[in-house]
């Protein structure tokens, strides 16, 4: 499947018995990693209470598709992906709420 960056994707998560897995959305972050991985940022359906690294997804930062609930990006999750486990694509992220949240991972983690 193709994905870009401010993609929102639906992933397979494996336990660690390789058997079992969950589906859970991500931000496609950067999506210029060697061996068919990306940079992705955790997103959750558990918007009842907000760290200060986590912020609201509302469907209006859609510049296409959206997502199936309410929803917030957990910053501090950030981690590598596989291109393997992508299910299927949500909808991407306009430009401008895309950037807030380069912005938002770089002031949390001190880049520039």
């Amino acid at each position: 499947m193709e994905i870009k960056e401010a993609d929102i994707v639906l992933c397979k998560f494996y336990f660690s018995d390789m058997k079992k897995f969950k589906n859970r959305p991500v931000l496609v972050f950067k999506d210029n990693l060697p061996h068919d991985d990306f940079i992705g940022i955790p997103i959750s359906s558990k918007v009842h209470k907000l760290f200060t690294d986590e912020h609201i997804i509302y469907n209006v930062d859609f510049e296409s598709g959206s997502l199936p609930a309410s929803s917030k990006i957990m910053i501090r999750k950030t981690f590598v992906v596989s291109k393997e486990v992508v299910v299927k694509k949500y909808g991407t992220l306009k430009k401008d709420i895309y950037i807030k949240y380069s912005q938002l991972f770089c002031k949390y983690f001190g880049c520039k």
